[in-house]
């Protein structure tokens, strides 16, 4: 068939904004993918809702991938942005790909109801199946009606979970074992549990989803790969809404910490769904991953957060990590902490990806933001320095607080200026005065404590002591030496 068949039929009212329309094509394809190559054979006509551009930087990547692929011609719909970008048309031009504008209201479906006939039987069936599972999703069925159309038309059950061991859609014994089994899988897609996983989209695996299709589908890893394309779709198009309730959320930080006035404040918390008269917390997260190429922490850390607490709520990354404004709903923060310290705990099975997280107390009315987003970042700042975790405000107002304030060079400047002599003379001497330091501390002072928790007669603390005392200086019968040894033992 070719492409001047399809604008010969005034009904449609196609428009070609650039190619050749005698070019023909064998199939019709339909993607929302930012990449789908590996789905493509080649002379299809691919019809895309443009979902895929966020930028005009994708559409080249976009049609390089169809031109690699020997695709025949792109038709884009007008319903996602409106219009057909610019660049999106110079790229075509500049691949010389066909490009089709098809009208809002003339949906892909009819488009390859009207290819159908024209084709063959076998195609024809393949062209079904792809045309009712995918065009289900580029028109708005949500995940649980693609996990029913999936079982009907394929017989292929299954679920979607979240890397946290939330459940998204379909139906699953124990998702929280398959999140984790899914984070520590060296390769995907791998078969666990009666299952096939797979990931879905190629966002980092802290953050990310993973269909699970029942049973072993290994030998039609290409039917998973589909299928896991259009679980993708809908979370593009989640991801594509969330981005505004993002740019809402970032409008109300920066005018609570700029000192906005309270009926401004207000109108922005019930513009992001906050009922001002309500409590609400401020919870501040980062997710580092020194060994992976991706998100920046802050940008991370947002990522998961708004996949712990759920759908709903919104992170809005900057230069001191993600926070977002959290509703309690009838909740105590302590409840919302062990929700955030549970979903921690799974990720945890991602091998070097360390997840920080801080809440501020219950708040309320506009003007309490301001103090809840500081108290949320402190909070979050002593996770990082105990290695990853949830902390709450309870937390925070200890000498931890003073510590993880400090940046890390002074921390690490001043405990090797009290304790750099000590660490010296137990390297050369095989001795361990920084440990009997560190007990002699942890028991007030007490020699014959601190002998009994060492296994050491008195007189060897005593020793010890006197011997910690010479090499630094200091006095450790006063209460200033003992806080400055106490706090260079926990210094960053």
């Amino acid at each position: 068939m070719r492409i001047s068949d399809l604008l010969a039929r005034p009904e449609l009212g196609l428009r070609l904004l650039t190619g050749d329309p005698s070019r023909e094509f064998t199939t019709v394809h339909i993607t929302d993918l930012p990449e789908p190559g590996r789905y493509l054979s080649g002379g299809e006509l691919v019809l895309t809702g443009l979902l895929w551009r966020h930028g005009p930087e994708d559409s080249p990547r976009f049609v390089a991938a169809l031109r690699e692929a020997g695709v025949a011609a792109l038709g884009a719909g007008q319903a996602w942005l409106g219009h057909i970008p610019s660049d999106l048309v110079a790229a075509c031009t500049a691949a010389g790909l066909p490009l089709l504008e098809v009208p809002t209201e003339v949906s892909f479906r009819t488009l390859s109801e009207i290819v159908a006939p024209r084709l063959s039987g076998d195609v024809r069936e393949e062209l079904g199946r792809h045309r009712r599972i995918v065009a289900a999703v580029a028109e708005g069925a949500d995940l649980p009606e693609l996990v029913a159309l999936t079982a009907a038309e394929l017989g292929v059950t299954g679920a979607v979970v979240s890397a946290a061991g939330d459940l998204i859609a379909g139906t699953l014994e124990d998702p929280v074992r398959l999140a984790r089994a899914y984070l520590a899988a060296p390769r995907l897609p791998f078969v666990t549990g009666g299952h096939t996983v797979f990931a879905v989209g190629r966002g980092h695996r802290a953050a990310g989803w993973a269909l699970a299709c029942d049973g072993d589908l290994l030998d039609r890893a290409d039917l998973g790969y589909e299928l896991a394309a259009c679980v993708a779709l809908e979370r593009i198009r989640l991801e594509a809404g969330r981005r505004v309730e993002r740019r809402l959320t970032e409008q109300l930080l920066a005018a609570a910490l700029t000192g906005g006035d309270a009926a401004e404040l207000n109108a922005r918390l019930r513009t992001c769904g906050i009922d001002a008269a309500e409590p609400y917390t401020v919870v501040n997260a980062v997710a580092a991953d020194p060994g992976e190429r991706g998100p920046d922490p802050a940008t991370l850390g947002g990522q998961v957060l708004e996949e712990l607490l759920g759908r709903e709520v919104v992170a809005a990354a900057g230069a001191d990590g993600a926070p977002a404004v959290v509703p309690l709903r009838g909740l105590g923060v302590s409840e919302v902490a062990e929700r955030l310290r549970a979903g921690v705990a799974v990720l945890s099975a991602l091998p070097g990806t360390r997840i920080s997280v801080g809440l501020s107390s219950a708040l309320s009315g506009a003007a309490a933001l301001r103090g809840g987003v500081a108290e949320s970042g402190h909070a979050r700042r002593l996770a990082e320095k105990r290695g990853g975790g949830v902390v709450t405000s309870a937390e925070i107002y200890t000498h931890d607080l003073l510590l993880a304030t400090v940046p890390a060079e002074i921390g690490r400047s001043f405990a090797d200026s009290l304790l750099g002599p000590l660490l010296a003379y137990d390297r050369s001497h095989q001795s361990d005065l920084v440990g009997t330091l560190g007990v002699f501390l942890d028991t007030a002072g007490s020699w014959h404590a601190c002998a009994e928790r060492l296994h050491v007669h008195v007189n060897t603390v005593r020793y010890r002591i006197k011997r910690i005392e010479e090499l630094t200086g200091r006095d450790l019968s006063t209460m200033p030496d003992r806080v400055d040894f106490y706090l260079a033992l926990r210094a960053p």
